[in-house]
């Protein structure tokens, strides 16, 4: 396959020699004819364990050129790769002059070119950039995109000093796109890379980048904060976090990587606590441990606004324990948000199957007692009445019998706080406290008649 990729920085020039070592003829495109002449020279433009052979290789071989002439590189490839940077401003934000430049250049270059073309952007973006490049090419070419050429997005996930190797040997190859054209296209480029080839979602694949990078940084900063407090019991901290990692049930795994509601249990709010408290007693200074409590408070509170949003007085509360399978009413979260409904003059249902009040005893009973003594004059045991009662039906955890919840009761507003369906084809409202909305049905654009004058109160 004969591929461009503009950019000769880190990105580009491992992409290059990595194409090239997969039997791709790579076109190398920069402005700095200095990096090009390097190219050409069968030297890397950076320094990078095993780039050297490669690219020497490469050349040598006859697959790898390079090239100030944006139009010869477009000509001479099927696919063109954008992989120049995108610098942070003092502020955080990217500039992104450099990759609507090259898509200027791409989209010249077109105007000359018959076939379809694809353009994969491997710069990190946010999401949004995807669609912009594609109107800028539109408009430099004179073409229609998914007609004449397609915009896709592959963003790279390599660590400096092992760019070659994780280049490939990935644990996943990722494209966003629309057009399955593009897709089959990139599937071949890749045929001989090792791991899960995914395509998915453009802005998805956009997203991917940031949350990754991000969550290497926390990682990062956990694991110091732990030392820290490891450091002043006199407790080993490598050896905490080598067992903590030996754990892939929970702690290296999908479980609890779900966007949804808040935590809650008899375990995780009292042992983070504690652990917070020990690092105080010790004047340690833990802000991401400290975080997690103020983070988990925000999603109850986001909670309550997505409800006070709907503008009905008629709440129905769908599961009141912590999570399915279990009548423990300790730290709930959504025990506070019924609270603070209450407080704001919301008419509430509460059902669930599994917390009948006059049968509790032991720790639950005195947690109500305590704290919500109350809450036994809104929970019933009759979830058609909850529902037929209610205007707005809050899902707060995936309860079996709740699974034919949108056939059986069209009409309703749903806050689903626990993704409790996949897709939803709901004939009423849905919002998903954590994503975006997912029901493909007509009446979801219908406008709400709200009985509240207001939500503030």
């Amino acid at each position: 396959m004969r591929i461009s990729i503009f950019g000769m920085g880190y990105v580009g020039c491992v992409g290059a020699a990595c194409c090239a070592k997969l039997g791709h003829h790579v076109i190398g495109v920069d402005v700095s004819e200095h990096k090009v002449g390097l190219i050409n020279e069968g030297r890397p433009t950076i320094i990078e364990k095993d780039i050297d052979a490669l690219v020497k290789c490469a050349r040598e071989e006859g697959k790898l050129e390079a090239t100030t002439d944006a139009a010869y590189a477009v000509q001479g490839s099927e696919i063109s790769f954008i992989a120049v940077g995108t610098p942070s401003s003092k502020e955080g934000h990217l500039n992104l002059d450099y990759i609507y430049k090259v898509a200027g250049q791409i989209g010249e270059a077109l105007k000359q070119k018959s076939g379809f073309h694809i353009v994969a952007i491997r710069s990190t973006v946010l999401p949004g950039t995807n669609a912009k490049i594609g109107g800028i090419i539109e408009r430099a070419s004179g073409k229609k995109r998914d007609t004449d050429f397609t915009v896709v997005s592959n963003p790279e996930f390599l660590r400096e000093g092992t760019a070659v190797h994780d280049y490939l040997n990935p644990p996943l190859t990722l494209v966003g796109s629309d057009n399955e054209t593009a897709i089959a296209k990139m599937r071949e480029l890749y045929k001989d890379i090792p791991g899960e080839f995914i395509a998915t979602d453009i802005k998805v694949a956009e997203m991917m980048k940031y949350i990754n990078n991000t969550y290497h940084a926390l990682k990062i900063v956990f694991g110091n904060e732990v030392g820290n407090i490891c450091k002043a019991l006199d407790v080993d901290s490598h050896k905490v976090m080598e067992i903590f990692c030996k754990d892939k049930q929970l702690n290296i795994s999908p479980y609890y990587f779900k966007p949804g509601f808040a935590y809650g249990g008899s375990c995780l709010p009292k042992d983070s606590k504690a652990l917070r408290t020990l690092a105080r007693d010790y004047y340690i200074d833990v802000p991401v441990i400290n975080a997690i409590e103020e983070s988990n408070e925000i999603q109850k509170k986001n909670a309550v606004s997505i409800i006070m949003e709907k503008g009905k007085r008629k709440i129905g509360i769908l599961g009141l324990s912590f999570k399915a399978g279990t009548d423990d009413l300790r730290c709930s979260p959504i025990v506070d948000v019924v609270e603070s409904l209450l407080g704001k003059g919301f008419e509430l249902r509460i059902y669930d199957k599994n917390v009948k009040l006059s049968e509790i005893t032991g720790t639950n009973k005195d947690f109500i007692m305590a704290k919500i003594p109350h809450l036994q004059h809104f929970v019933y045991d009759d979830l058609d009445k909850v529902v037929s009662e209610s205007d707005v039906l809050v899902v707060t955890n995936k309860e079996a019998e709740f699974e034919d919840l949108l056939s059986k009761y069209p009409g309703k507003i749903i806050v689903d706080l626990v993704r409790a369906w996949k897709e939803v084809d709901y004939a009423g409202h849905y919002e998903g406290i954590s994503w975006g909305n997912i029901n493909t049905n007509a009446a979801q654009d219908s406008a709400i008649e709200k009985d509240m004058a207001g939500t503030e109160f």
